[in-house]
Parts: C-alpha cells; structure tokens; sequence
C-alpha cells in the first residue's frame, strides 16, 4: 500500500482526511443545482457557492503555513475539522433564514477548513517517503477523496428520501446534524492519532538541499512558481470535470440526473489505480502528467463536438483524464524546496483557489453560451497543464 509498512497507519489517516476534503467540495456540487432551484438563481449566481469556498484558499494558504510552524501537523489537522464543523452548522440558520449571503459565508468557513487541512496533509503525505513515489501516494489518497465526491447527493437523498428537485431549505436539518456529529469525533480521533511530525529534506540542515541552500525566497523556484499556476488553472478545471455533471445533465434534461453524480468519482478512482501500480515501476511522474494532458485535451473536444446525452459521458470521464494531474504537479512543483518547504506548499495550496475563479466563469459563459459551449473554457488551460508537463517542471535545472 505504501513504500513501505511504517507509512501504513499514518497513511489511513491522512487518506480519512482526503475523504473528508472530497465530501466538503461535492457539498459544492450538491448546492449549485439545489440553491438555484430553492432561491432562483442564474447560474454564475449559483456558482458563487463554488466561489466563496476556493477564496479562501487565495486567503488563508499562507497563514495555515504559520499555524503548521507554531502548532505542527497533527494539531493543525485536528483544528481544520472542528472549523468543517461551524461551517456546517451555518448552513441551517442559512436554510431558515432563506439567505444566499449566509450560504455563501458558511461556504467561506468550509474553504479555510479545507485550506488548513490541505496545507498540512498534502506537503505531510509527499515528504513521507521517497519523493519519486510521492505520485503514488496522493493517488492513493486521490481515491479516497474522489469516493467521497458523489457521497453528499447519495447520502441526502437516502436521509430525505426525495430527489434533489424536491429537497426544500428546511429539509437537510437532519444530515446536516450527521456531517456535524461526524466531523467533531474525526477532530478528536486526529488530535490523539499517532502522527509524527516530519521534515522535507533541507528542512533542517540546508546542506542535504544545495539547490536550495543559496536562495533568499520561494520566488526564486520556477518550477515552483510554474507549478502553481498549473495548479490554479487545474484545480478549476478538475471542478468542472466533478462539480457540473448534475447541472448539466438537468439542463439537457435527462431522466434522473443525480445518477451521473457518481461517475465522475469512479473516473478518478481509476485513474489513481492507474497511479498506484504504474508510478514509478513502469512510468514516471513526469509521463503520467503528460498523458493526462493529452486525454483531457481530446475529452475537452469531444464535450463540446458531441451530441449533449453523449457529451455528458464525456464530462464524466474527463475526470480520468484529471486524476494523476494533481498527484504529479504537486510533487514535480516542491521538490528541492528544502527549507522552504512550507511556504512553498502554501503557494501550492493558494493555488487551490483557482477553483474559485474558473467555475464562476464557467457560470457567465454558460448563461452567455449555452451549458454545452461553456465547456469551451477547458481547452486552453489543459494545453497551459501540458505545458508544464513538458517544459515547465524542467526550469528548476
């Protein structure tokens, strides 16, 4: 399952935190049909839920960087799921008070959760073994997050008993109070698991990073910096190969939508199957990323080239095109960092927040274009991804 058996138990850990990170954002995906149905709103209106999560991300990187150095890995995991909690508990005075602003503030919270437990368990899982093998391990942990991501619409619709046309404000009261009970008693199992704190290498004696040793900031890292902006554009994309699925087969108006929820998930779980036996046995990080490049450059086509009940296929599996981006860009962007390490990671992290911009463009080019012409947006920042899987990750040399 690992590199090897030490990493198992703290591994299981971090992956429980990754499924919790996936079902946060498929909330995301949950809301933008439901609140657009219960408060009629526009689509780039609707999409603002998507927004107001990934700002935080823009915000709060840096600082989840300083709470790390003062409170260490563990402790800042512990605290991101009590702050998941307050957050979902905002959405049930938002319900009854029929307030998108409150929605949109109680998404904002659930963002800076997701933010401080990305910046300790997504630097905390690449530096836990052999940096070439770290591809493997986000994908192991990718499954666990991507299992999670259609969860939210199954799970609702087994505690309402009503499909998501019929879910009214008042009626997710009682799953609410479940995800609440959930996320406290994870918050308390992660403060006592047994995590040890651990350093990148450089992080400590900056002769084991020479690369490393002469520099003044993370500025000075173009991997790094290219890494980011492959990450900012990804993360919104990846959003719309998860997040729309639902949306856009209710505007084709297909016979129960929510059913297609689920396959966006399967595609990134195979795809990280993929990654778990051919990284770095048979292919490197570096060629896993090129041929996702490519595959989501020829979906991203087909999307908009199709016929809509078979471009809705093609939104769904775009997401195995995306599953191996991740794992491979983070890696590839925070090698030879040494002591900047951390604060290289939260520039990663802020790059999150390309999940805030993209989607709400998607939501204007929708409105503008129709559902099926927005997914326009696509194209050019899978080719700026393939840039850096060819030239940009090489810079750094």
């Amino acid at each position: 399952m690992g590199d090897n058996k030490k990493y198992i138990v703290p591994l299981a850990f971090i992956g429980m935190m990754f499924f919790t990170v996936g079902f946060a954002v498929g909330i995301n995906g949950y809301f933008v049909p439901f609140l657009e149905n219960n408060l009629n709103l526009t689509s780039a209106q609707s999409y603002l839920v998507v927004a107001a999560t990934f700002v935080a991300f823009l915000v709060f990187s840096f600082p989840a960087s300083s709470i790390i150095n003062k409170i260490g890995y563990k402790r800042t995991m512990s605290l991101s799921f009590f702050l998941f909690a307050v957050a979902f508990a905002m959405f049930i005075p938002a319900a009854r008070m029929e307030s998108f602003a409150l929605y949109l503030l109680a998404c904002f919270i659930s963002g800076t959760a997701n933010t401080i437990l990305q910046a300790a368990i997504n630097p905390y899982v690449t530096i836990l073994g052999p940096i070439d093998s770290a591809a493997r391990r986000i994908s192991i942990m990718g499954i666990c997050n991507s299992l999670a991501l259609s969860l939210p619409s199954v799970f609702i619709a087994a505690v309402t008993r009503k499909p998501i046309e019929q879910v009214g404000l008042n009626d997710l009261d009682a799953p609410l109070f479940i995800i609440i009970g959930v996320v406290v008693l994870l918050g308390i199992l992660t403060f006592f698991a047994p995590l040890e704190e651990i350093k990148a290498e450089g992080e400590e004696n900056e002769e084991d990073c020479p690369y490393a040793a002469g520099k003044k900031s993370i500025w000075q890292f173009p991997h790094l910096i290219l890494g980011a902006l492959a990450l900012f554009v990804y993360v919104g994309v990846e959003n719309l190969a998860l997040l729309t699925v639902l949306d856009y087969a209710k505007d084709l108006g297909l016979p129960n939508p929510e059913n297609y929820t689920i396959w966006p998930g399967i595609g990134m779980a195979a795809g990280y199957i993929l990654g778990i036996i051919f990284i770095p046995k048979y292919i490197s990080q570096v060629k896993a990323l090129r041929i996702c490049t490519w595959l989501a450059v020829i979906m991203s086509l087909a999307i908009v080239l199709t016929p809509g009940p078979v471009s809705v296929w093609f939104v769904a599996l775009l997401s195995f095109a995306c599953s191996l981006m991740y794992p491979a860009i983070w890696p590839l962007a925070i090698v030879d960092l040494g002591k900047f390490t951390k604060k290289g990671s939260s520039l990663l992290v802020a790059s999150i927040g390309g999940g805030a911009l993209i989607p709400v463009l998607f939501g204007f080019m929708k409105d503008w274009l129709g559902s099926q012409n927005a997914y326009w947006i696509c194209l050019p920042f899978y080719l700026l991804i393939m840039y850096y899987a060819y030239y940009g990750y090489k810079i750094r040399k």
